[in-house]
């Protein structure tokens, strides 16, 4: 007989108690301090990334609320800035100089200095031609290329950020 076509019954007593070579030995049971250890270290890893990511979240939030309050202002100022041209080309018609006058100029001083409190500054236009703060309306022949020959309309600045650009006649060196 071989081993495979004996039966149960036929093994002798001293192999009974041994298991058989196909069947699977029996895996040693797992320490439950172990694994209830790396359970809480899972947890604890888990917690620390979610903190990190509230961190990063609220820091990115407070980034983009002062970057909005910053700039929050940008749209009346812009309409504040037509009040200020026509201020200025009433100004620029003046003949005499007399109390209204003054009281007018007085005034556009005033709403500069809360423009300028709220971050508003006046882009220079003398000198050269700079695309990132003036815009070409048209040239004229000069001296020298690329220099700003006449301002049409000032530009501004709110922060940092060009909110209107100066719009200028620029010079072209002739031939």
């Amino acid at each position: 007989m071989t081993d495979k076509s004996r039966k149960k019954d036929d093994v002798p007593e001293e192999e009974a108690g041994k298991p058989e070579a196909e069947e699977v030995a029996e895996e040693p049971e797992a320490d439950p301090l172990a694994e209830a250890e790396a359970k809480a270290e899972k947890y604890l890893d888990m917690a620390r990334r979610l903190q990190a990511d509230f961190d990063n979240y609220r820091k990115r939030t407070e980034r983009d609320n002062a970057e909005f309050r910053k700039y929050a202002c940008s749209s009346i100022i812009k309409d504040l800035l037509t009040v200020v041209d026509d201020l200025d080309r009433a100004l620029g018609y003046v003949k005499e100089e007399n109390d209204f006058v003054t009281g007018i100029r007085g005034v556009r001083a005033n709403l500069m200095k809360v423009l300028e409190a709220n971050g508003l500054q006046e882009i220079p236009a003398e000198g050269d031609f700079d695309p990132n703060f003036h815009e070409a309306l048209c040239t004229v022949e000069g001296d020298e290329d690329d220099k700003v020959a006449e301002v049409f309309q000032k530009g501004y600045t709110l922060n940092g950020r060009v909110i209107r650009y100066s719009k200028v006649k620029v010079t072209r060196k002739t031939a």
